[in-house]
């Protein structure tokens, strides 16, 4: 048990037994009043997960529920490590019975031969992965795009049947038919009668999350039952001729060469659990999606402006209101989670919808962001070796759906109406959703070619550099010879998102294909505007130019981040903080934050001239005696020997500017330790790939269980990207940051400017976009 307030007299327990129920765990621990009353069949957790369990994820965010007979998990960190050990948590109970049936309900189910095996869904190591390997391929985003044509077609199709009427129920007349069509093609599986199959869908829902009533579990088991035996006559049809396309029959063609890994009983249990996974829950996540984007206007207008942010707006959704609410696991030994005993033997479920909503990952996780920056890192298709295969399917079909609803009804709204949900833990979706809008604004009424517009959809994890937030230059003011400051708010006068000393945003340069990365110099605490000041580079590739040529007062502009990877330490016992030149912009704020905690700190700023050095009379008035200051054209130079000298203790330095002063620095620190100085680059060209002098080498995913092969004209993130694992990244230069993965075992050859040397040195973490193997296999944390 957890509890905020640990109990000193209760020996290997951290509750604090004074505020709890007489009721017990199965460990003898006493049971909280939050957890005694928990039941997620209420109508509160089928609304809204995360909201009904917030109380356990702020104050005990592990707890034991005697209605349910489970041990409850809420937190992301502890949800995402139990993912990541399928050893010492067991999925095998994830298609178990949450409510048993009764002797007559399991009479039915046997007169029907009823017989599910276990599932890449519940099946535990070591048969697995291996048959994961073996039916991976029909998976990768390369294949996946064959589907793309399909699906918009059907989505076109039944747009089309009501595009006129000014009323739908969207999950009824499209998002429930298209996705089980979908599914049904992808498997390869001859369209039959589709209102059988939703019958059949539910009813397997309910017998195996839900909580069916006695006098109801009867009725479930035939379905579930016609079901079993439907899947079996599909898959015979299928054996006659296993030439043709869809997964089933490539299992039934890859069950030739590897029958003992491929059987019978498991492709009858795949045929069926296959058309549950690959249709229900796309067509959950996507009207979960629609009714979220609605309630929001704001977003909704914005994805119907701009349909490049369709694939992160796709995220946010999974993220903020996702198809799955949890998820099941059986603990195989004693272990802890976030500091709690559990026994072996005890079953667990782990609610992911509460864990996306985790404050600890997804700073403001309640706000519903199509913009955010790591809403990815959602873990509504899990994560690890059991990860949903099918996610990528899913985010293709809601991309087009998507854009398909935002192209032709932007005008749409959605209709008063109440949201009922099929009762059960797991599985979420509203059963219906109305919309309404007026035919006569119908845009392809005026426009017909609307109809041929196309937006590329992103198979697999949106790329960082295509999220993309519009600002108003509010101010475009002189900091000095050949700088100008931008300040940039937001267009409809809402708060600016939160950064922290260090952080950057993009810019995009009008309509010159560039973009460009710059540090936030303003106030962190100042939430109205994002301030840049932006250095007219004479050699530069043409951004600073555009900067100071064509941004104005009053102008729209692009933006993305703010992206953080030159965070400032807080715990730090003292600062040095040096700049150079334009470098003075991150660390200003450094400066600014380091005054406001009291921090012990100075700050060494050089130029060239005074004229030339931005911020100068603002970083005077604010630092007073901590400001030093190095003008060249006076004769002053900062010298670095004598201020570093002598390695200093619990002092971290922090740096930016000219190449060359910074490898002085690097120079002069040679002898602190390897994480002290912490270096802010402008550029890189280390990331640059020579496929004649690369080596390939092998990549062991340890949490995937998966190898993949990087070859020599190939980055690292590429491969992993073109074998189905999701993975951030921005600038793809080794500029950022944001494609860092944890090594556990391999030598690599480090070829950002983000590591200090000292993370180089401890050999644990690598940026996929560049770096790469010295041997021949690593050993990742993915």
């Amino acid at each position: 048990m957890a509890n905020a307030t640990p109990n000193p007299h209760a020996s290997g327990c951290p509750v604090d037994h004074r505020l709890l129920t007489a009721q017990r765990s199965p460990t003898g621990c006493p049971v909280s009043p939050g957890a005694a009353s928990f039941d997620p069949f209420e109508d509160g957790y089928q609304q809204d997960p995360p909201e009904y369990v917030r109380w356990a994820r702020e104050q005990e965010p592990v707890f034991y529920s005697p209605k349910l007979g489970y041990w409850v998990v809420t937190r992301y960190d502890d949800i995402k490590a139990i993912f990541r050990d399928n050893l010492t948590f067991s999925p095998s109970i994830a298609l178990e019975k949450i409510t048993p049936t009764g002797p007559q309900a399991n009479a039915v189910l046997a007169s029907y031969g009823y017989a599910m095996n276990r599932t890449l869904v519940n099946e535990d190591e070591p048969a697995h992965m291996p048959r994961r390997r073996v039916l991976m391929a029909p998976f990768t985003p390369e294949e996946l795009k064959h589907h793309e044509p399909m699906v918009r077609k059907l989505a076109r199709e039944y747009v089309d049947r009501f595009v006129d009427d000014g009323r739908a129920d969207l999950v009824d007349q499209m998002l429930w038919e298209v996705p089980l069509t979908v599914a049904l093609h992808f498997l390869g599986v001859p369209e039959e009668d589709m209102d059988l199959l939703r019958k059949y869908s539910i009813a397997h829902t309910v017998n195996t999350w839900g909580r069916p009533r006695p006098e109801e579990q009867v009725e479930v088991a035939h379905a579930v039952g016609n079901f079993w035996q439907l899947a079996g006559k599909i898959l015979d049809k299928m054996r006659q001729d296993p030439s043709g396309p869809g997964w089933m029959r490539y299992g039934i063609r890859k069950q030739v060469e590897y029958p003992e890994i491929v059987t019978d009983s498991y492709l009858h249990s795949m045929m069926m659990a296959g058309i549950v996974a690959a249709h229900e829950t796309t067509a959950n996540a996507t009207a979960n999606a629609m009714k979220l984007l609605l309630q929001h206007p704001r977003a909704w207008q914005e994805i119907c402006e701009d349909p490049g942010l369709i694939p992160n707006a796709v995220e946010e959704c999974l993220r903020h209101n996702g198809s799955v609410a949890a998820w099941r696991r059986l603990a195989t030994r004693d272990v802890q989670v976030g500091g709690v005993d559990i026994p072996a033997g005890a079953k667990l479920l782990i609610v992911t919808s509460s864990a996306n909503h985790d404050e600890r990952h997804f700073a403001d996780a309640d706000l519903f962001d199509i913009r955010r920056e790591n809403a990815s890192d959602q873990l509504t298709f899990g994560y690890g070796s059991h990860q949903c295969m099918g996610k990528n399917l899913a985010r293709m079909e809601m991309q087009v759906f998507l854009e398909e609803l935002t192209r032709r009804l932007p005008h749409m709204r959605l209709a008063e109406q109440s949201f009922s949900y099929v009762p059960n833990t797991s599985f979420r979706g509203p059963e219906h959703m109305w919309v309404e809008w007026d035919p006569k604004q119908n845009p392809e009424r005026a426009n017909p070619a609307l109809l041929e517009v196309q937006v590329p959809v992103r198979i697999g994890e949106p790329l960082g550099h295509a999220i993309s937030r519009p600002v108003v230059v509010a101010s475009a003011t002189r900091a000095a010879e050949g700088i100008v400051r931008l300040r940039l708010v937001s267009p409809d006068g809402k708060p600016m998102p939160r950064w922290a000393p260090g952080a950057h945003i993009d810019v995009e340069c009008g309509g010159t294909g560039l973009s460009r990365q710059y540090s936030l110099c303003g106030d962190p605490d100042d939430n109205s505007a994002l301030e840049i000041a932006v250095l007219r580079e004479a050699q530069g590739r043409g951004g600073s130019a555009w900067v100071h040529d064509s941004a104005k007062a009053g102008d729209r502009l692009k933006i993305r981040g703010p992206r953080n990877h030159f965070r400032l330490d807080e715990a730090a016992g003292r600062l040095i903080l040096i700049a150079g030149g334009i470098g003075i912009t991150p660390v200003s704020a450094m400066a600014r934050r380091a005054k406001a905690l009291g921090m012990d700190y100075a700050l060494h700023y050089s130029g060239r001239s005074r004229a030339s050095m931005a911020l100068l009379d603002e970083l005077i008035a604010l630092h007073g005696d901590r400001l030093h200051v190095y003008v060249k054209d006076e004769g002053r130079r900062n010298d670095f020997a004598s201020l570093l000298g002598q390695p200093q203790a619990d002092t971290q330095i922090y740096a930016c500017g000219p190449a060359r002063m910074l490898a002085a620095l690097q120079q002069q620190c040679a002898g602190w330790p390897g994480d002290a100085l912490r270096i802010e680059h402008f550029e890189s060209t280390l990331a640059t790939l020579d496929p004649g002098q690369e080596q390939a080498f092998e990549a062991e995913l340890k949490d995937s269980g998966i190898v993949v092969a990087v070859a020599p004209g190939q980055t690292l993130l590429a491969a992993l990207r073109a074998a189905n694992i999701d993975m951030q990244s921005d600038c793809e230069e080794g500029l950022c940051g944001s494609c860092e993965v944890r090594v556990l075992a391999g030598e690599i050859d480090h070829r950002d400017v983000v590591l200090t040397r000292a993370e180089r040195e401890a050999n644990t973490k690598m940026m996929a976009c560049c770096s790469r193997a010295k041997c021949q296999r690593i050993v990742l944390e993915l």
